[in-house]
């Protein structure tokens, strides 16, 4: 199965690192450079790059001057992921042929969709699916719906972007920490027990009046969501 190929520029390791984690978790296939140099090199002499994620302030070369080369010859869909958050710094990257603008800190979540979008809007995402499912419950991702045995289901944002990390792992048991992490992001302050507020509020919408329960608790561990008996 081709695989979305995603190079990452970045100087701080612990970044890159946690860049890569992310990503290879979604599906991507990534490579790393520490250096604007390096990162040029691998840009140019790998045309089967569909993304590239690219910090500014690099070692060798700059990520403008990066920018710029690339755009010389290539049209593969950019993404600045950089401290500098100065309008002047955003107009020049965009200027200069950035598909979007990040700075950091950053949430990863709004990072992993930045990056759906730009490859939706160049057609280049090999692992992207509009339409996520379990036994009768669907999430239309483009046109944000959620339906159950054909019938429509309001969700809040937060109800969703849970329903769709649950789905997204079906099958996988998440403790309260990596949900929490996932879905409210590293600057959550507050305590777990929200997620179990949150799957109360998604069992009342997704699963009451339903035969076949979804949403299932693993006692002292956390939550899956798969089509089974519930070990509650």
């Amino acid at each position: 199965m081709n695989k979305t190929k995603i190079l990452i520029i970045e100087d701080e390791k612990p970044i890159a690192r946690f860049l890569q984690l992310e990503l290879l978790h979604e599906g991507y296939i990534i490579d790393i450079a520490y250096d604007g140099r390096a990162g040029l090199e691998k840009a140019v002499a790998d045309p089967e790059y569909d993304l590239i994620l690219l910090d500014i302030m690099l070692p060798e070369i700059n990520g403008i001057e990066v920018l710029r080369r690339i755009r010389q010859s290539m049209s593969t869909p950019i993404i600045i992921l950089t401290a500098l958050d100065e309008i002047t710094d955003k107009v020049m990257g965009l200027d200069t042929g950035a598909d979007d603008y990040i700075t950091k800190p950053f949430v990863i979540e709004e990072l992993l969709a930045r990056i759906r979008a730009a490859l939706r809007k160049n057609g280049l995402n090999k692992n992207d699916v509009s339409l996520l499912k379990i036994f009768d419950l669907e999430l239309d991702i483009d046109r944000h719906e959620t339906k159950r045995a054909g019938q429509a289901i309001d969700l809040t944002k937060k109800e969703y972007d849970l329903l769709e990390y649950l789905i997204r792992n079906k099958g996988l048991v998440l403790t309260r920490n990596k949900i929490i992490e996932k879905v409210w992001g590293f600057e959550f302050v507050g305590d777990t027990n929200v997620v179990d507020v949150y799957i109360r509020y998604l069992r009342i919408k997704i699963d009451e009046g339903y035969e076949q329960k979804l949403i299932q608790t693993i006692r002292g561990v956390g939550y899956c969501i798969r089509e089974g008996k519930d070990e509650d």
